[in-house]
């Protein structure tokens, strides 16, 4: 009898397909294209649509209840497609499957196999063991921070599986880095002209309402060298604007001996040949120093634009998060940035209703946001997160008031935002194009970080745009956060 192919010891693996859909943050999306560049290289072929594929791995976001939802929702979606079509098995990844292993497996049967961080580094042959059939039992979730080391400068990434770090051991394995030295294990899923680039994983901060850290672990740095690598490597993908990620930009290089390893870096990253934008996000006030703003900010290349997490302002509820500041020390921070960069883009997150949260907290909170003046700002009332300090707090404010002050709040920001943007009329800007679809032009301009700090739409262009254009041009009018603007004389690509 003649065996199959695929039944011969020897025998190359038959290929097989698998669509990667990815959820939550900027970071989950460097993750997934970590796991591309192991799938593929693994044997793998890439797909795009669910339909066309063998098997599809969602990577899931495990941030908040609504997110938690949506990546169940996917799931489901997704096995719907088993007995219909092509698709043979869909497979759970990503910070909730982490965060829940064996719990969500059980919840969720639809779902062929929950995968944890620690199954990054083989999920080629995992997804083919669970194709072929076999059962993969998904681990115990377990504090990640415990993983390493308590002092940072004892850490590093090479003991345990941190995703969005790996780099390949031998010159043929992955994709990207240069043709010699570490390559990046990343794949591109996404050919437009920003790319997130990750500094770092993890967080070393105790915030009583965050889960986070005690499933993406205790904070650890990329070298430098690796950064780069993967910096140089985007552009020669065509990538203009490199948007560098972690759970806390400004404690990067603290295990590594120098908190000051980004101040330094951010020149190099924006003398790349082919970068001509570089952004920081998920800036810590706290531990905002002023060599870093001035860095953000004075920086040729690098776009004067600070992801700011408040929080709150109430010096109070603050204390309660296990958070630092009130609302003196936060406009101090902005009066800094805007004596520096005066057109500077400023963003940040709040969270209302907050166990302890009383009405003068509240009036706080929304003084400083007038105050501040800052360009997008989202809104997030308070709901318990699984594990977290604030779970057992006593002063609970009932549902129907964290929706009524979470409703006061985002209507007061969405005017505050509204006004902000107007203010920019008749500013210059630069617009990186992301979209040109029937006749409409689309991009960012510097103050507008990706999908959530709104558009620049441009019109009258004297020419053909093309994604990855960077366009000069003069705000003419406003639609809430969205701007739109001409192009000025001379504005070129």
């Amino acid at each position: 009898m003649t065996l199959p192919d695929t039944a011969r010891p020897d025998a190359t693996p038959t290929p097989l397909s698998v669509a990667l859909v990815t959820l939550g943050c900027a970071r989950n999306e460097v993750d997934s294209e970590e796991l591309a560049g192991r799938l593929e290289a693994g044997g793998f072929t890439l797909v795009e649509d669910p339909e066309d594929a063998d098997t599809v791995v969602v990577n899931t976001c495990g941030f908040v209840e609504a997110a938690k939802k949506d990546s169940v929702d996917t799931l489901l979606q997704a096995a719907d497609l088993k007995g219909t079509g092509r698709t043979q098995a869909v497979v759970a990844v990503g910070c909730l499957a982490e965060r829940y292993g064996k719990d969500l497996a059980e919840s969720l049967p639809e779902a062929d196999a929950v995968l944890g961080f620690d199954d990054y580094p083989d999920i080629a042959s995992r997804l083919r063991a669970i194709v072929a059939g076999e059962t993969h039992h998904p681990h115990t979730p377990q504090d990640r921070r415990r993983l390493l080391p308590i002092s940072p400068t004892e850490r590093s990434a090479e003991t345990v599986s941190v995703p969005g770090h790996a780099v390949a051991t031998t010159g043929d394995l992955g994709v990207g880095g240069p043709a010699s030295g570490p390559r990046g294990l990343r794949r591109r899923l996404d050919g437009g002209p920003m790319a997130p680039l990750k500094l770092a994983s993890g967080c070393d901060r105790r915030c009583s309402f965050c889960a986070i850290p005690s499933f993406r672990g205790s904070f650890v740095s990329r070298r430098p060298s690796d950064v780069l690598s993967e910096a140089q490597w985007l552009a020669e993908q065509g990538v203009r604007e490199l948007f560098l990620v972690s759970e806390n930009s400004t404690s990067y290089g603290k295990d590594l001996g120098d908190l000051r390893l980004l101040e330094t870096m951010l020149p190099e990253l924006a003398a790349i040949d082919g970068v001509d934008r570089v952004r920081v996000s998920y800036l810590q006030p706290a531990e905002t120093r002023p060599g870093l703003v001035e860095a953000i900010a004075n920086t040729p290349g690098v776009v004067p634009y600070f992801d700011l997490s408040f929080q709150h302002a109430s010096a109070a509820v603050l204390r309660r998060m296990r958070r630092f500041g009130d609302p003196e020390s936060f406009l101090g921070l902005l009066d800094r940035v805007r004596t520096l960069a005066p057109t500077a883009g400023v963003r940040s997150n709040v969270i209302v209703g907050f166990p302890g949260e009383t009405e003068d907290d509240l009036e706080t909170l929304c003084d400083f946001l007038v105050a501040a003046r800052m360009d997008v700002t989202g809104v997030f009332g308070y709901s318990d997160e699984d594990g977290t300090e604030a779970a057992g707090y006593d002063g609970k404010l009932d549902e129907d008031e964290v929706r009524a002050r979470t409703e006061h709040v985002t209507a007061l920001v969405e005017e505050l935002n509204a006004q902000r943007a107007e203010e920019r009329i008749d500013e210059e800007v630069e617009v990186l194009v992301e979209s040109v679809e029937d006749g409409e032009v689309a991009g960012r301009a510097a103050h507008q970080g990706p999908e959530v700090d709104g558009t620049t739409y441009l019109e009258d262009l004297p020419f053909v745009a093309r994604v990855g254009d960077l366009v000069r041009a003069r705000v003419v009018s406003t639609d809430g956060v969205d701007l739109v603007a001409v192009p000025v004389t001379g504005a070129g690509r």
